[in-house]
């Protein structure tokens, strides 16, 4: 059995000064001044321009009777094309159901409120994946840099 083998917390010591900290799975549970931290982020991206563009074309798509009545007859249509397809049996109604389901969804793209909406989507959506892309080449490019530390301090303990 090798000494990596077992369970345990404490760490091996390789020489002198140079130690393999090892991690218990309870250790790896984040941290409450990083979640603190996260919190802190998420509630500054609410009020972020671009989010506030969202929950602005959100509040307008919600009370825009166009739009809410053709989403409605949408979700209505979709309904009789599943039971056409699915317990009718009937390719003929499905294909003519999905006819009108594709104009009604192109009717509702083609509306300026909902290409605003879909657009706040699409900026919210790239403010976050900016956002953590941002968090992990900052840690990836730290950890690359403590790597090579961490090799050249191992490499005067081996001497």
């Amino acid at each position: 059995m090798s000494a990596h083998a077992h369970n345990h917390d404490h760490d091996h010591e390789h020489g002198e000064g140079c130690s393999v900290p090892v991690f218990d799975n309870r250790d790896l549970i984040v941290r409450e001044d990083i979640m603190a931290r996260a919190k802190e982020l998420a509630q500054l991206i609410t009020t972020s321009e671009e989010v506030d563009m969202y929950k602005k074309s959100e509040r307008i798509i919600q009370g825009h009777e166009k739009v809410q009545s053709t989403i409605a007859l949408l979700k209505k249509k979709q309904k009789e094309l599943v039971a056409f397809q699915n317990t009718f049996k009937n390719a003929a109604m499905a294909e003519k159901i999905e006819k009108e389901i594709d104009a009604l969804q192109d009717e509702l793209d083609e509306m300026p409120i909902v290409r605003q909406f879909q657009q706040s989507q699409v900026d919210v959506n790239y403010l976050l994946q900016s956002i953590v892309s941002v968090i992990r080449d900052t840690v990836a490019e730290k950890l690359d840099v403590e790597a090579a530390t961490k090799l050249e301090e191992s490499e005067e303990c081996s001497d």
